[in-house]
């Protein structure tokens, strides 16, 4: 019997704003990007910082909670899944893009300080994203459970 084992775990600065979206479904997704610094000494005792840019995607009220609490320097820690996938631009070129599809996204840290005015901590911004489709309600008035199944991207 063969095994396999995806997950990932990261911590990092968010280098942008996260991206709020909905499904047509009104699944929330919110995209981000965070920066992963790495600092090591070469052979001759040089030291060098190495910096990698991740993607990552969040769903459903973790998206949203990311969207409203999250925003450019805040410090991350990402618990999720790689994600390798491709597609063919209208051109016919083959592409392939990999992200990291967030189960838990940890806040760190406070808000970053405000460069205007040093020692202050702004107050956290909430960012409302427009809907493209409200999100769909059940009998009693509660948002419906959706599935990941439901997404067409």
């Amino acid at each position: 019997m063969s095994a396999s084992f995806n997950k990932v775990i990261l911590i990092g600065n968010l280098t942008a704003d996260p991206e709020l979206q909905y499904t047509a479904s009104g699944t929330a997704r919110a995209k981000f990007s965070i920066a992963v610094n790495r600092k090591y000494k070469d052979n001759s005792g040089q030291l060098h910082e190495d910096v990698t840019f991740v993607p990552i995607v969040a769903w459903g009220a973790q998206a949203e909670n990311c969207a409203n609490y999250l925003s450019k320097g805040r410090s991350v820690a990402v618990e999720g899944r790689l994600r390798i996938d491709s597609f063919e631009t209208p051109e016919g070129e083959k592409r392939k893009f990999t992200e990291v599809v967030a189960q838990n996204v940890q806040f760190l840290g406070g808000p970053p300080r405000a460069e205007s005015e040093p020692g202050t901590v702004p107050q956290a911004e909430t960012r409302q994203a427009v809907p493209t489709a409200s999100p769909p309600q059940s009998a009693g008035g509660q948002p419906a459970k959706r599935t990941n199944e439901e997404v067409p991207f």
